[in-house]
Order: C-alpha cells, then structure tokens, then sequence
C-alpha cells in the first residue's frame, strides 16, 4: 500500500491542473461565496422559559412557534447552544429578554425583525453572531462545500483516469483486497483534503473575522468523518463512469443537491416539508450542523453526537457499498484478462 500511495502523489504532482484545482479553487471559492445573500424564515422555533412563560406565549406573534412540551424551567442560553431553538425568551427578567441564535442567521434576522415590530414588549440579545454577520455562518458551511468538491468530482476522476489507463485491471490481479486497493487510491486525497481543510478554516478565520468558539480536536473528527463520506461517493461515481467526463457530470448532479438543500444557501426552516426531509438525508446538511455549532455556539458532543452519529453511519455505508460495487467492477474485467492471458 505505501508504494501505491507514493505513486498516486507522483501522479497528482505531475497533473498541474488537478492541483491547480485543489488549491487555488477553495480559496476563490470562499472569497466568492462568503458574500451570500439572506433569506425570510417564516416559522421560528421557540422556546418560553420563567414564572411568567404561559402568559409570554399566548402573546407572541404566530411566527413563533412554541413545543408542546416546553420546559420552563430550562436555561434560556443552553437552550440555542444545543440547538433546540432559534428563540428562548426568559420571563424571568424585567422587561423580558428574548435570546437569538445568530448561528441561525436566517431564523435570527426573521425574529429580530418581527420582535422589532411587536414593540419594546422585550429586550433582544443576539447570541453566537451579535452583529448578523453573514459570513460568521457562511465560512464554517463553506468548508464543508469544499470538501464535497474535493471527495465528489476530484476523486472520481482521478480513479476513471486509472480505469482509462488500464491500472486498476491490474491492481485487480494482484493479491490486494478490495478495502486496500480504496483505501491506498483515497489517501492521498484525504490527506490533500485535510490540508485544504486546515487553509481554508485559517484563511476565513483570518479574511473574514469569524471565531472558532468550539473544541478544534473535535471539529477535526467531524470533518475527518465528513472526508470519508465525500470520498466515498466519489468512489462510487467512479465505478459508474467510463470516461472522466462522465464523472464530472454525476459529481456535478450530486454536489449541486448538496449545495441548495443542505442549509448552506437556503434555510432549512424556510423550504416545505418534504424538501426539507431531502436536505436531511444529505451529508453536507449535517457538516454544516457541526461546523456552524462548533465555530459559532462552541457546541460539545453532549449537543452534537446525534451529528456524528449521522456522518460515522453514511461513511460505513458509503464505504462499505463502494467496497462492493468497485469488486463487482473489477470482476468481469480480471475474467476476461485471465482468458485472454
């Protein structure tokens, strides 16, 4: 396996467009796309803590949505920190004090706005995000597009160009199981991958003044889990793909899906039922989870393990289908060289 993956770095070196695509496009990428618009949500969910909750909540506005089983007695700030509303209003204070999760850019503005319009019934402290900054939410989201971009389109075309070239037939032969023969074709991207990860966190850190607020060793874990993921569906584009062309146009068909479903551009809380259930069974939608809640809320696993639980599951299922799809593949191909052999 090592001899393979030295030889898969020689062959990325000597391909300057490949390269040139997997460092220079992340970064134009997040300088163009950090600049997003915003958009209306319409249905807030809301939470109503203190003596004097019942009343505050039969006098909200109906874009405030309340659970059934909200608890009065929760903390109003741990409430956003794990994500379980975009508004906590605390009774407990005098006027009360509506608490807006800024990480939610869209539900927050959408609230800020109506509460603004209701009076001075409440005093507004936004969380997370204090001044609304668009690219406070969109930079940790873009590092997850980028590594969509990099697991999706570079990774199938990189093995449809071994396929071309007749090396898989004759990695096929050779006493190497399935599991060895991905593993050492996806580890020089993996790798690039994380490198990529690392500059462009930094660079929107640095450009763009966005905070890290969370744990970084457990932001590396989601992100490695995410890696797997991506790289995976790679794989299994390139075993559908004959030609690199190929490749490029079902990478594009799964990426762009990703892109408008997942919550990076439009809100999930502003997209009907049904679609917003198609977001859900998206990867991207639940990096953008993770990345938003550790950069932003500083959110642990005690919050965010559901996520993680999410990503560890499509990565082994993924893998695992990739694994066998690509020993499908190579089956015939080996038959048929043995015969002619």
């Amino acid at each position: 396996m090592k001899g393979m993956i030295l030889k898969e770095f020689r062959e990325l070196r000597r391909d300057r467009r490949t390269m040139a695509m997997l460092v220079a496009l992340p970064i134009v990428l997040l300088i163009v796309f950090g600049y997003a618009a915003n958009f209306t949500v319409d249905e807030i969910p809301t939470a109503v803590t203190g003596e004097r909750a019942d009343q505050i909540e039969r006098a909200l506005p109906e874009i405030f949505t309340v659970a059934a089983d909200n608890d009065p007695d929760a903390d109003p700030r741990q409430l956003l920190r794990d994500n379980v509303v975009d508004l906590a209003i605390d009774t407990s204070t005098q006027p009360p004090t509506a608490y807006l999760d800024g990480s939610s850019l869209f539900a927050a503005q959408s609230a800020d706005a109506a509460l603004a319009r209701a009076g001075d019934a409440v005093e507004v402290e936004i969380l997370f995000n204090p001044d609304l900054d668009t690219s406070w939410v969109m930079v940790p989201a873009l590092i997850g597009l980028i590594l969509t971009f990099i697991g999706t389109i570079i990774t199938s075309i990189g093995l449809v160009k071994e396929r071309q070239n007749g090396t898989l037939e004759q990695l096929a032969v050779m006493p190497l199981r399935p599991w060895d023969v991905i593993l050492g074709k996806i580890a020089p991207y993996f790798i690039l991958a994380a490198i990529d990860m690392l500059i462009v966190t930094l660079v929107g850190v640095w450009l763009f003044d966005v905070p890290f607020a969370g744990n970084p060793w457990l932001f590396a874990v989601g992100a490695g889990l995410y890696l797997f993921v991506v790289l995976g569906l790679g794989v299994l584009i390139s075993t559908v793909s004959q030609t690199q062309a190929q490749a490029i146009q079902l990478a594009i068909m799964m990426l762009l899906p990703q892109i408008l479903l997942s919550g990076f551009i439009f809100p999930l809380d502003a997209m009907p039922t049904v679609i917003a259930w198609i977001g859900r069974c998206l990867p991207l939608t639940y990096f953008v989870e993770m990345s938003q809640g550790i950069f932003l809320r500083g959110a642990g696993l005690t919050s965010l393990w559901p996520v993680f639980a999410v990503l560890l599951g499509m990565a082994a299922l993924i893998f695992t289908a990739a694994v066998l799809r690509f020993r499908r593949d190579l089956a015939p191909r080996v038959h048929q060289k043995a015969r002619a052999s």
